[in-house]
């Protein structure tokens, strides 16, 4: 993953992209009827169940927005929630608190919804010894929030992106000729660039395992598309000599079964492209 310092970086830029895409020349409800001068407040309402994420980015949206508008926090980050619970207040312009209201709901909502899936696949998971890792199949845009509700929820980032670790998928190795010259270029071209990054290397059989495992620096080997069996010899095979990520049309019917296989992680893009927007809304009081 990136540091911290580019982390909180990509959280600025995703606020102000959303407040430029959100509010544009003005807030012209708000502008028309109230007045600048009028103080109000609000409350995050839970109309639904799972697991709160996004009230630490809130503060930062209302941060951003108006620097002058309080937060009075009741429930924090990865508590779960009931229906009626009011996770935060916020007092201040009205017309303030009106301009951050869609930004933060719109993000609360969609990582509460990342953080209770996420939670739920790790108590499917619980006792077999295996994570669970989010992948880049992220909405554009909104890749750092979802990847924090992750964490949130109890689970593993994966890469951020393509430049924070290199992984040799089916078509690198395709068009690189085969997963031993793949492998090969890839090591000689981090130390030309004077690049540190992780090598991961995808096998779609036990023949690429053992292939993968006859060469050296590959960090973690991913085993995609297996069935049990074949994905218990193939942690057999690879023991300790590097991490293992099962992958590929795992759900919820079968993740726990995976984790019994003894991987170190299991990967799932649903955990961010197939969840259902939490319930929540931001009333005036």
């Amino acid at each position: 993953m990136i540091s911290e310092v580019q982390f909180q970086s990509e959280l600025q830029l995703l606020i102000s992209n959303a407040i430029r895409e959100d509010v544009g020349t003005g807030d012209y409800s708000s502008l028309a009827c109230i007045p600048e001068t009028a103080h109000g407040q609000a409350k995050l309402l839970v109309k639904d169940q799972g697991i709160i994420a996004g009230v630490a980015l809130a503060k930062m949206i209302f941060e951003y927005v108006d620097p002058k508008l309080k937060v009075k926090t009741y429930i924090e980050d990865g508590t779960h929630v009931e229906y009626g619970d009011v996770v935060f207040e916020v007092s201040g312009s009205s017309q303030s608190i009106l301009k951050s209201e869609r930004v933060v709901l719109n993000t609360m909502q969609r990582m509460s919804a990342i953080a209770t899936k996420t939670d739920y696949l790790m108590q499917l998971l619980e006792g077999t010894g295996a994570k669970i890792l989010d992948t880049r199949k992220t909405t554009p845009n909104f890749r750092v929030a979802e990847k924090w509700a992750v964490k949130i929820g109890g689970g593993e980032n994966h890469r951020f992106a393509l430049y924070d670790m290199v992984m040799l998928k089916d078509n690198h190795i395709d068009f690189a000729g085969g997963i031993t010259l793949a492998i090969k270029k890839t090591k000689e071209y981090l130390k030309a660039n004077n690049l540190d990054l992780k090598i991961i290397v995808e096998a779609r059989n036990l023949d690429e395992i053992r292939e993968i495992l006859l060469s050296d620096g590959v960090h973690r080997i991913l085993i995609d598309n297996f069935n049990y069996e074949d994905t218990k010899t193939a942690v057999q095979l690879i023991g300790d000599k590097c991490q293992t990520e099962s992958s590929g049309n795992i759900n919820e019917k079968t993740i726990r079964e995976y984790g019994l296989c003894g991987v170190n992680y299991i990967s799932s893009g649903a955990l961010t492209h197939s969840v259902y927007n939490m319930d929540l809304s931001l009333k005036a009081f």
